[in-house]
């Protein structure tokens, strides 16, 4: 932006207060007809009109343009003076240097027609809920929790989005000459539900975790939210975050942990993403070889295993540790634990490469339906609800594509909330099981889904939680996750996650305002917090004490 404003400075001698003088004149000679607060851009008029016809003001205000300061601050003091600015504005705009704020308002001037400028005012749009609360929000009697809930909630960041909202509230005030016609205005008006992008590519592995995201396509919940989406079948874990780095596709499927890891650069160059929405809860399973059939009761009879995990930074790895520490079995040192793509699960185990695995269904289920193997253990006995994969994006491509983001992020919502209906899963199953998504049996898929299921072992089972979806994306979930990623020290994570950086990553990479505001939306009825104590198999995690959750950890099982 400073070459921009650099290269415009040098073909002109106008200063940006000079500029802003000019777009006050307004080309409008009517008198005042209403006494209407909003801002209505009204024809012949430009985008942001502040005659007395649009809005009610003061007869100074052609001698206010004659003398109006020079320096940006100085105008946003003026303009809170004149009662047009909240106190909460204006300390926003002090805490941006008067050469950014120059340059945002040189910029919104000069560049017509430019994405940058579309993309600030869908941001703030969106944040409100329309241009016209946005700007009511700036300058009205709400604007105190307008800020408050930007300071959380925007995914353009903190610094980022508040200087564009400095900006927006300066150039409210202006009459924009090249303007845009009524019919471009209204469009403008709407900004906050316009699609940057409709034909999209969304990433998946092939497992009952990725259903809502699956399930989306066919059912036509992208199409109910006016996008088009393909959803992409990736060969492992590894493929997905290499193509989220590379921005190959638009949005992803990962396990809950990757919008962490990689964000923290652990086994990776940092790269910031965000988890939108959790996909499902529970969902996993210990399988065991039917070689071992007759030998394993508990954890301590597996020393010596090779154990397959879809991904180091999983819930897969982080919950089978769990399982094998509390049993007496250093994960580390007594068994082999090994990435393993899920879809190549089943077929090393036929090979004898990996004694058992934790995998996310279906492949549990289908080692019972192949003969291979036995469902040992469900992942909900060692964690009722916990989380295991998530719908997420990589940040540079949210902040390009907000209103997007959003829309992919509501239909996965409302997927999610169709598919937690027990009555629905069956009916889900015929849709997600075919060659283009899971390419299992439907028989496999339906077991897993409505919880009626053989485990291998002779034994029909019930259990219609044995997946779930709730996609509210607790930062509770965020503060475990970081816990156990510091007692393994998986990629480094022991000197990349100190005491005081649980709270900060869990807020800026879950993005639980705003699933929360997009629950509320659909009608459904989200929780109103965003932590609560985990309640596990063998303890409690406390998320105002994760560290010390991890030393009672360590003394307990010895590792």
């Amino acid at each position: 932006m400073a070459n921009l404003f650099t290269s415009h400075a040098s073909t002109t001698t106008q200063t940006a207060a000079e500029i802003l003088k000019s777009q006050l004149q307004c080309n409008s000679t009517t008198e005042a007809t209403s006494s209407s607060p909003s801002f209505q851009p009204q024809t012949g008029h430009g985008l942001f009109c502040f005659c007395v016809e649009c809005r009610p003001f003061s007869p100074d205000h052609q001698d206010f343009t004659e003398d109006m300061p020079s320096d940006p601050e100085d105008l946003m003091d003026d303009f809170y003076k004149m009662g047009l600015i909240k106190a909460d504005a204006v300390e926003v705009a002090e805490a941006v240097s008067s050469a950014e704020l120059r340059e945002i308002l040189f910029y919104k001037n000069a560049s017509q027609g430019d994405p940058a400028k579309e993309k600030l005012l869908r941001a703030l749009a969106e944040e409100a809920g329309g241009l016209d609360q946005a700007m009511a929000a700036a300058f009205g009697p709400q604007a105190g929790e307008f800020f408050a809930s930007i300071h959380s909630s925007s995914p353009f960041g903190r610094r980022s989005f508040l200087k564009g909202l400095a900006a927006g509230a300066a150039m409210i005030t202006i009459a924009n000459s090249a303007g845009l016609d009524t019919q471009d205005a209204h469009a403008a008006g709407h900004a906050g539900g316009k699609l940057e992008k409709t034909n999209l590519k969304i990433g998946f592995i092939p497992i009952t975790c990725a259903t809502p995201i699956i399930m989306s396509e066919p059912m036509g919940f992208y199409k109910s939210n006016g996008l088009k989406c393909k959803v992409v079948k990736m060969p492992s874990w590894g493929a997905v975050r290499d193509s989220a780095i590379a921005g190959e596709l638009d949005a992803y499927h990962m396990l809950a942990p990757m919008p962490i890891s990689m964000t923290l650069g652990l086994g990776t160059s940092p790269f910031s993403v965000k988890l939108a929405s959790i996909e499902n809860i529970n969902g996993q399973a210990i399988t065991v070889a039917n070689r071992h059939k007759d030998k394993v009761k508990s954890a301590a009879d597996m020393k010596g295993f090779v154990f397959g995990v879809p991904f180091p930074y999983s819930m897969h790895n982080l919950l089978l540790r769990y399982y094998l520490a509390k049993g007496g079995v250093d994960p580390d040192k007594d068994v082999q634990i090994r990435p393993v793509p899920p879809p190549d699960s089943v077929a090393q185990m036929v090979a004898g490469d990996i004694d058992a695995y934790l995998m996310p269904d279906p492949f549990n289920q289908r080692a019972v339906f192949e003969g291979v193997g036995f469902i040992h253990l469900l992942t909900k006995d060692l964690w009722v609800g916990h989380p295991c994969c998530a719908f997420a994006a990589g940040e540079p491509w949210i902040n390009k594509h907000p209103n997007t983001f959003k829309a992919i992020n509501k239909s996965i919502i409302e997927a999610a909330n169709y598919a937690t209906n027990p009555t629905n899963r069956s009916e889900i199953a015929k849709y997600i099981s075919g060659r283009a998504f899971l390419n299992q049996p439907t028989k496999v898929v339906e077991a897993v889904l409505t919880g009626k299921f053989d485990d291998g072992l002779g034994n029909k089972k019930n259990v219609p939680d044995r997946i779930d979806f709730k996609p509210y994306p607790w930062q509770s979930f965020s503060h475990w996750i970081q816990s156990q990623l510091v007692r393994w020290d998986l990629g480094g994570a022991a000197d990349a996650i100190k005491a005081g950086d649980f709270n900060a990553n869990s807020a800026a990479i879950f993005l639980t305002n705003e699933a929360q505001s997009l629950e509320r939306e659909l009608g459904f009825n989200p929780p109103s917090r965003s932590f609560k104590t985990e309640k596990l198999a063998y303890d409690s995690f406390d998320p105002t004490d994760p560290l010390g959750y991890v030393s009672k950890q360590i003394d307990r099982d010895g590792v």
